[in-house]
């Protein structure tokens, strides 16, 4: 018994160095001065009326300025992100819109070509009209030398009574015995179509001579054999006929002159062979960037 005593004092002298007790706290408190105040039995298990009254005033400032603390974490973080999600966000809508406005512009620019020997363009291209080749009479010694795509659907002027006609139409010059390898169809003094094109979102387009492909970069609306008036005749500009050149219509050949269409080859000389060869077609491309 007296053994169980002594631990029971060690244990009470522990408990009482462990608990610190306030003097304000000596005697049973009432009201608002309890309010910090929190009483806890220490030796409930041996049966004892032994307590003490905890100050946890102390305890509760620290709980609460931690609480706080996390909380302005808490919202600090929820603000970067919700900020960051502004920002992203907003971003999108910025480069969404720089996008579309620059897609918008890109449509409004392109470039056009005439695409000698057919009625319509390559696919993807913007058939601007479609028309008859047309120019001077081949033996005129004045006059307009350059080939025009002629609109079908022209607005006529008035009729004049003075002399000075130079609009004819175009028609081919390409028989058996002068015909570009690799173009099909009986074209011989058929009238010749052509078709204005227009591509969308390029900024630049060559007729390049000698080829029939673009060099690099360049992407190829069509390729035929360059073609032009006769030696024996007045000149004309080059023009790119297309390598499946057609007639304007079904009528039958008739031989009626006009702006002509023939194939041309090389000459060597001035021109020097290699890298080209004596008495070739000549090819063309018509490229885009």
């Amino acid at each position: 018994m007296a053994q169980n005593v002594s631990w029971i004092n060690i244990g009470v002298c522990c408990m009482l160095l462990t608990v610190r007790f306030p003097p304000s706290l000596a005697s049973e408190c009432n009201g608002d001065s309890c309010r910090d105040v929190i009483t806890m039995p220490l030796l409930d298990d041996m049966k004892a009326s032994l307590k003490a009254d905890l100050d946890v005033t102390n305890m509760n400032n620290h709980l609460k300025a931690y609480i706080e603390q996390q909380i302005q974490k808490g919202f600090e973080t929820a603000m970067n992100d919700i900020m960051r999600q502004l920002i992203d966000n907003k971003l999108e809508v910025v480069n969404a819109t720089i996008e579309a406005t620059i897609i918008e512009e890109l449509e409004r620019y392109g470039v056009t070509y005439v695409r000698w020997g057919r009625k319509g363009c390559p696919d993807g291209a913007e058939l601007v009209y479609t028309g008859q080749a047309g120019g001077n009479y081949y033996n005129h010694k004045g006059g307009g030398a350059n080939y025009l795509c002629l609109p079908n659907d022209p607005e006529i002027g008035e009729p004049q009574s003075y002399e000075n006609s130079q609009l004819y139409g175009a028609e081919y010059q390409v028989f058996s015995n002068r015909k570009p390898h690799g173009m099909s169809g009986i074209l011989g003094d058929r009238e010749v179509p052509c078709g204005v094109c227009r591509r969308k979102r390029r900024s630049s387009v060559i007729t390049i001579p000698g080829r029939k492909t673009c060099y690099k970069d360049w992407n190829a609306e069509y390729n035929g054999y360059l073609m032009a008036g006769d030696i024996r005749y007045k000149r004309t500009d080059y023009a790119c006929v297309d390598v499946n050149a057609e007639p304007f219509d079904n009528k039958s050949a008739s031989d009626e002159n006009g702006a002509l269409f023939y194939p041309i080859r090389t000459s060597c000389g001035s021109l020097r062979c290699p890298p080209y060869k004596a008495d070739a077609d000549v090819f063309c491309v018509v490229c885009t960037k």
